[in-house]
Parts: structure tokens; C-alpha cells; sequence
């Protein structure tokens, strides 16, 4: 069977994540702009892009690379149709990060936003020991309300299947498997949703 990321629209995605009762894909794309900021590299990587929120912050005179990676390849090409401004800079890259890692290329960053949750600690870990970045920012959800993962919306039915996939994600659980993996946390931010949600982001960077 395949991947229920594989079956979900990007429009059903894009619609819910921005409804004012979500608020998710206005909150990481002011968070991306940060995490494509904050540190000295010019080579970087998403993991899960989706339809490339945020990607209009990347600076043409501070990257040389930045690849997208995601298993849906109908997102992948809306994400080099939206951003042609970036022709040269941005390469995608169809991958599934639970069977394919070894095929990804390595950077200085890796971004890892809402992905986490959908590939497991050991996938994410394999992944980041493959690319072997100097930091690595991530972005996890955690439900403080008793709603359920996926906020309430019109389009809610788009991700019945993630129920396959998903796992609740902890703070301290990913903390300790990426200082298993040889990264030490240097940033701890939480940014409140609607519906008592909360988004989390944790930086790391690399040991020696």
C-alpha cells in the first residue's frame, strides 16, 4: 500500500493548514524565515516541503543549494512551478526518507518541519546521519487540548489515513535521539495555535 501523503492533495493541505482555526501554515512560514536565517551555511535541505511554504525566504546571495525533498512528486512539481525564481539554486527530490535515505545528498542545514511525526525517531536519525549537516531545525507538534492530532476542518476526511503513519511526538524524546546521532540542542522556541496546539522548534547542531 502506498503512502496516504501520496493520496492527499495539496490544495485539501494548504486549505486546512491555513484556516484561521489552524493558523499552522502562517506560523511555519514565519518560522522558516528564521530557520533559513539563523545560521552561517550555504547549503540546505527540507525534508517533507509539501508545496514550499517558505521557500520565498531563501536568499539567492547566501544559498548555492537547497534541496526539497518530499515522497509526493505532484507537491514536488508545484514546488518548482511556484518558485522559478529559484531555477538553479532549488533541486527536488522524490524520496521516501523511511526506505530511501541513502539516496539523499548531504547539506550544512536540514529543516525538518511537521515531518517527524510521520517517519518515526529512527527514519528522522538515519536520515540526518546520511545528509550529515552541521545543524538541523525541527518543527513538532504538540496537542495540549483533547481534540485529536488533526484540528477540526472542512477538509479533515483528506487525512483519515494519516492515522497509519502518525506518531504523537515528546520534546525530550527527540532530543535524546538526536544526541544518540551525535547533535546537541542549541534552540528550544514554542509558538501557540488555535485549539490549544502548540508548534515546537528545536536546533541542533553537530558535535566536534
Amino acid at each position: 500500500m502506498n503512502n496516504p501523503w501520496e493520496d492527499i492533495s495539496l490544495s485539501d493541505y494548504e486549505n486546512h493548514m491555513s484556516l484561521d482555526s489552524v493558523k499552522q501554515l502562517q506560523a511555519m512560514n514565519s518560522i522558516m524565515k528564521e530557520q533559513f536565517g539563523s545560521y552561517p551555511v550555504s547549503t540546505a535541505m527540507v525534508l517533507g516541503i509539501a508545496g514550499g511554504n517558505g521557500l520565498e525566504h531563501v536568499r539567492s546571495d547566501k544559498f548555492e543549494k537547497v534541496y526539497g525533498v518530499d515522497i509526493n512528486e505532484e507537491y514536488l512539481k508545484i514546488v518548482k512551478e511556484r518558485y522559478k525564481a529559484l531555477e538553479g539554486t532549488l533541486e527536488c527530490l522524490k524520496t521516501d526518507l523511511i526506505t530511501e535515505c541513502e539516496k539523499l545528498p548531504s547539506a550544512e542545514l536540514v529543516i525538518a518541519n511537521l515531518l517527524i511525526e510521520y517517519i518515526g525517531y529512527e527514519a528522522f536519525q538515519k536520515a540526518v546521519s546520511k545528509v550529515a549537516p552541521l545543524y538541523v531545525s525541527c518543527v513538532i507538534q504538540i496537542n495540549t487540548d483533547e481534540t485529536g492530532w488533526v484540528s477540526d476542518s472542512p477538509y479533515i476526511h483528506a487525512f483519515d489515513r494519516l492515522d497509519e503513519v502518525h506518531c504523537q511526538m515528546e520534546e525530550n524524546a527527540l532530543i535524546s535521539a538526536m544526541e544518540d546521532t551525535g547533535y546537541q540542542m542549541i534552540l528550544s522556541d514554542r509558538t501557540g495555535l488555535p485549539n490549544g496546539k502548540a508548534l515546537v522548534r528545536l536546533d541542533f547542531r553537530k558535535r566536534g
